[in-house]
């Protein structure tokens, strides 16, 4: 029985961009205490792939994290198909601001330690006793009161492109760096009202649970991060106190909630907030370029990248083999990590 693709990565990209059916980006998330992740894991790709379903999905024994990509013609199966899955039913889809057929161009549903890694080790946690859930209204309201903390629980390129307004974005790669972070800093705070958001919602829930767990009494999450709010404040004619792009984890690796640009070109300083992977596959170089750097630099971050993109495929791949970069992180857009904790003064974290 199949249960993972085998066809090559390029020849799957290829055949998505040249492919002219309409496809809904989706993403969804549930914390909910699998016994078999195993098995979930093997229904889930046979089912997903019935529907053309492509994404990435992460099955652990906590729960289900998804960034998906769903044929139109499918949608109202695929619909179907979550409602009658009792761990899948009545979840919020968050479909993407800005859609793009081309967000993704295989299905992967992989098994993980957790859904999303914390890095804690505490059995007496959990996960499930999150905070209170924010519309984009009372969301607005709520961090319009100078006594709320309002904390963007991402990583630092996400939020140097777009943040919400009066947001503490603590300086950290990886979420399970922030989360002792957020504890400590705040630690004298816990009476405070206590705001969390993310793109989806999937780490501020999680947070907002662990910083109830260390005994914080005021403790909200913006409900479906900010891909939902964008799309709600739109609808309902509500101000938005987002500026910038989102980033997301897929092809297009942003998406625009505001015109104002936050951030700039990692290369040449002007105004920019796009995001890109360097050409040069052995660098794979994750920064932000603006269009006349990328002309210049044919989409790579360095001349000696450039230099590289230019030599036969053959040697290409020999100097692969020898280096793995992954994926890497520009980090000259960080900033000094401070956060506002009261009219008076900045803690440093």
């Amino acid at each position: 029985m199949k249960l993972a693709n085998k066809v090559n990565r390029e020849v799957l990209k290829e055949r998505i961009l040249h492919s002219k059916e309409p496809r809904n980006t989706v993403s969804f998330y549930n914390y909910y205490l699998f016994k078999n992740p195993e098995f979930i894991r093997d229904y889930l790709y046979i089912e997903f792939e019935k529907l053309g379903v492509l994404g990435r999905i992460y099955i652990a024994s906590e729960g289900i994290n998804a960034q998906a990509s769903v044929p139109q013609s499918k949608w109202e199966d695929f619909v179907a198909f979550m409602e009658s899955v009792d761990y899948l039913r009545g979840l919020r889809l968050n479909t993407a601001v800005e859609n793009d057929d081309k967000s993704f161009f295989k299905l992967i549903v992989r098994l993980k330690k957790k859904i999303v890694a914390d890095g804690l080790n505490d059995e007496t946690f959990d996960v499930t006793d999150k905070g209170t859930h924010l519309s984009a209204e009372a969301f607005n309201e709520l961090t319009d009161n100078p006594d709320t903390v309002l904390v963007d629980m991402r990583n630092h390129y996400e939020t140097e492109v777009g943040h919400f307004d009066g947001a503490w974005c603590p300086d950290v790669d990886t979420f399970r760096e922030q989360l002792p972070v957020v504890v400590n800093t705040l630690k004298d705070n816990k009476d405070r009202p206590v705001v969390m958001y993310c793109t989806g919602g999937i780490r501020c829930e999680k947070a907002s649970a662990w910083l109830k767990h260390n005994g914080f009494k005021n403790v909200y999450q913006l409900e479906g991060g900010i891909i939902k709010y964008a799309r709600d404040v739109k609808a309902g004619g509500l101000r938005n106190k987002f500026r910038g792009k989102n980033f997301v984890f897929d092809e297009r690796l942003g998406e625009r909630i505001s015109d104002e640009i936050i951030a700039h070109c990692h290369q040449c300083g002007k105004p920019a907030d796009t995001h890109t992977n360097c050409r040069n596959v052995a660098c794979n170089l994750l920064f932000i370029q603006c269009e006349e750097c990328a002309e210049k630099m044919e989409g790579t971050c360095s001349t000696d990248c450039q230099d590289i993109i230019h030599l036969p495929e053959e040697v290409q791949k020999e100097m692969r083999k020898k280096h793995d970069a992954g994926i890497r992180i520009f980090s000259k857009g960080r900033v000094e990590d401070r956060i506002r904790i009261d009219n008076r003064s900045e803690v440093e974290a």
